[in-house]
C-alpha cells in the first residue's frame, strides 16, 4: 500500500458516513457536491491543514482523521496545487466508501 490519504473531520460526520456507507464531505462546511472533490492530505501536510481548517476547534465532537487506502477507491485521486507551482494535495473525485477507510485516529494537535 502506498502512503494513505488522510482527511480530518468531525466524528459525527464520520458516524453519519458509516451509517450511509460512504463519506461525502469535502472539507469543513462543504460537501462533495458543492466542491467537486474531497480534500485530503498526506501525513506531513495534516498538521497545517488541521490548523487552517479547525484552528482551536471547540465543537461538540472530537476531530478524527480518516485514514484512506487509495487502492480501495473506485474514483480518481489527483494530486493538485491550489495555485500553479504550489504544493500538491490529494483530491478524491467521488465519495469515499466506508470500506476504504482503514483506520480512524482521534486528532490530537499537541
Amino acid at each position: 500500500m502506498s502512503e494513505p490519504l488522510l482527511h480530518i473531520t468531525e466524528r459525527s460526520l464520520w458516524d453519519a458516513a458509516r451509517a450511509s456507507g460512504a463519506y461525502e464531505m469535502s472539507t469543513r462546511g462543504r460537501t462533495l457536491g458543492e466542491e467537486g472533490f474531497i480534500h485530503c492530505s498526506t501525513r506531513a501536510q495534516l498538521p497545517r491543514i488541521a490548523a487552517f481548517l479547525y484552528g482551536t476547534y471547540e465543537g461538540p465532537d472530537d476531530l478524527v482523521v480518516l485514514v484512506v487506502d487509495a487502492g480501495r477507491l473506485e474514483v480518481p485521486v489527483r494530486y493538485e496545487a491550489v495555485k500553479p507551482g504550489g504544493e500538491e494535495f490529494p483530491h478524491v473525485y467521488g465519495p469515499i466508501p466506508v470500506s476504504a477507510v482503514v483506520d480512524v485516529e482521534v486528532w490530537d494537535p499537541a
